[in-house]
């Protein structure tokens, strides 16, 4: 699939019905970071997602975005242990470690973060669902 470089800014939505229309919301942090501006109009592409969380376009290709599949067929995990990211922390597990998403919704876990916080992190661990990772340093949102 080809990405147009006028992307201004790419999340994970679910569509509800409200009053005889359709609702997507917008995250935020969007507005926030000036990904877009409140007011504008903007066109918005939709791309289905399958019931494992992965679009239909990414179990067709295996381009090297994060889609490649195991032998097991399952998608092998988009991070490697060592490797190292700049992420928003978007929400706060039952334990109190901070929880980003990456690729396909994959799952890295982040110790002594704060919900909305912008992080370098290192990748530690890395499992089938899920990643470890500590923070490297800590970012100012207009970095």
């Amino acid at each position: 699939m080809e990405i147009s470089e006028q992307l201004h800014c790419l999340f994970s939505a679910t569509v509800e019905e409200r009053d005889e229309s359709y609702l997507i919301e917008l995250p935020e942090r969007e507005i926030e970071l000036g990904a877009v501006d409140e007011g504008e109009t903007y066109r918005v592409a939709l791309l289905p997602m399958s019931e494992s969380g992965t679009s239909t376009s990414e179990k067709q290709s295996n381009d090297g975005a994060g889609g490649v599949e195991s032998g097991s067929g399952r998608p092998e995990p988009p991070v490697e242990e060592g490797e190292t990211r700049t992420v928003e922390i978007e929400d706060i597990g039952s334990q109190g470690d901070g929880i980003t998403r990456v690729e396909r919704g994959y799952v890295i876990i982040v110790p002594d973060t704060e919900r909305g916080e912008r992080v370098r992190i290192e990748i530690t661990d890395v499992q089938e669902n899920v990643a470890f990772a500590e923070v490297v340093e800590r970012l100012s949102y207009y970095e």
